[in-house]
C-alpha cells in the first residue's frame, strides 16, 4: 500500500509538471513576455502601438516601464531590462556594458518626433528663432522671455542643452515643473512664458488639459542661419516633420539588447512595419518610411 501510494503522488506530480510546461507560451517573435523602458515623452505612442501589436498578436505580453531618460537609462545599460524607447543612439562609453557580455545592441528608428514651442493664446508673439532660445539657455537673453520644461531631467531639456552647447541650465529664465501637462496648464495661466512640450503630447490630447488648449498657440520656429528651415517660420506639423524642416525635431529609437531571437525582436520589427508606422502616420509624428501606394486603374 505504501509503494502504491508513492506511486500515485509521484504520478501526480508529474502530471502537474507537465501540465505547467504546456500552459506556459514560448518565447518567439510573436508570443511571450517582455518588458521595455519608455522615456515617458513618447509613452502614448507607445499605448497605441502594443495594443494594436497585442490584437495581432494575442499570446504577447510586453510590460511598459516609465520613466525621464536619467531614470530608466541605468536599467537598460546595467542589463536588468534589455529593451528601452529613447530620443537618441547610446554613445560608445554606453555601449560598454553589451559590449563586455559580447551582446549586440540592435537600435531601430520608428518615428520621428517634433517638439513643440507654445504660447499664451493672449501673446502677441507667435514667432521665435533658435537663435533666441540658444540666447535664453545660455543665460544671454534680454528679451524678458522665459522657458518652461516639464522635468529636469528629460530627454527634451538634454536635447536643448545639447543643442545650445550648455551644461547647466541657467538660474534665470528657464524652469522645470514635473510632465507635460503641468506645462500646458502653466503657459495656458502665465503669459510672456514659452512651453516645451512633445507634438504628440498636443495632438492626443488627455482630459487633464483639454480646458487649457484653447489657451495656448504653437509658436512658429525658424532656424540658424544655413541650416534647413533657415528661410521661414515653421511649426511642428507632420509634413515639416517629415521633410526635416522644422528646427527641433528628434528620431524616436527602439534599442534591443535581448541578444536572442524573441519577443523584442518581433515587436521592434514591427514598430518599422508598413504596420506599426501607419500607427506613427496617425498619432501625427513623422513616420521611419511611408510605403508606397499603388493604385489599379481600371478601364
Amino acid at each position: 500500500m505504501r509503494i502504491l501510494a508513492f506511486a500515485l503522488v509521484v504520478t501526480t506530480l508529474l502530471a502537474c509538471n507537465r501540465g505547467a510546461k504546456t500552459d506556459k507560451v514560448p518565447e518567439t517573435r510573436t508570443s511571450g513576455t517582455t518588458e521595455l523602458l519608455v522615456d515617458e515623452s513618447f509613452s502614448r505612442i507607445l499605448d497605441d502601438q502594443i495594443l494594436v501589436f497585442k490584437s495581432d498578436y494575442p499570446n504577447t505580453s510586453i510590460k511598459t516601464i516609465l520613466g525621464n531618460e536619467n531614470k530608466i537609462l541605468p536599467d537598460f545599460l546595467n542589463g536588468k531590462i534589455k529593451m528601452i524607447i529613447l530620443s537618441r543612439m547610446l554613445t560608445e562609453a554606453e555601449e560598454n556594458y553589451y559590449k563586455q557580455r559580447k551582446t549586440p545592441v540592435f537600435t531601430d528608428r520608428f518615428a520621428i518626433d517634433g517638439i513643440a514651442l507654445i504660447t499664451n493664446k493672449n501673446n502677441i508673439d507667435s514667432n521665435i528663432n533658435v537663435k533666441d532660445v540658444f540666447e535664453i539657455l545660455q543665460g544671454k537673453s534680454t528679451s524678458g522671455k522665459n522657458l518652461v520644461f516639464d522635468n529636469a531631467y528629460s530627454s527634451t531639456v538634454r536635447y536643448f542643452t545639447d543643442s545650445a552647447k550648455v551644461k547647466t541650465l541657467p538660474k534665470k529664465g528657464v524652469y522645470t515643473l514635473n510632465n507635460n501637462n503641468e506645462v500646458i496648464k502653466y503657459v495656458a495661466e502665465h503669459e510672456n512664458y514659452i512651453g516645451i512640450v512633445g507634438v504628440n503630447w498636443l495632438l492626443e490630447s488627455n482630459d487633464a488639459i483639454l480646458t487649457y488648449l484653447p489657451k495656448i498657440k504653437v509658436m512658429g520656429v525658424k532656424n540658424l542661419e544655413g541650416k534647413p528651415g533657415s528661410d521661414n517660420y515653421y511649426k511642428p506639423t507632420q509634413n515639416n516633420l517629415v521633410k526635416g524642416i522644422y528646427p527641433f525635431l528628434r528620431n524616436v529609437y527602439i534599442l534591443n539588447g535581448e541578444g536572442r531571437d524573441g519577443l523584442g525582436t518581433g515587436f521592434a520589427n514591427w514598430l518599422t512595419s508598413p504596420r506599426g508606422q501607419l500607427i506613427v502616420l496617425k498619432s501625427g509624428l513623422g513616420p521611419h518610411k511611408i510605403a508606397p501606394r499603388e493604385f489599379n486603374i481600371r478601364k
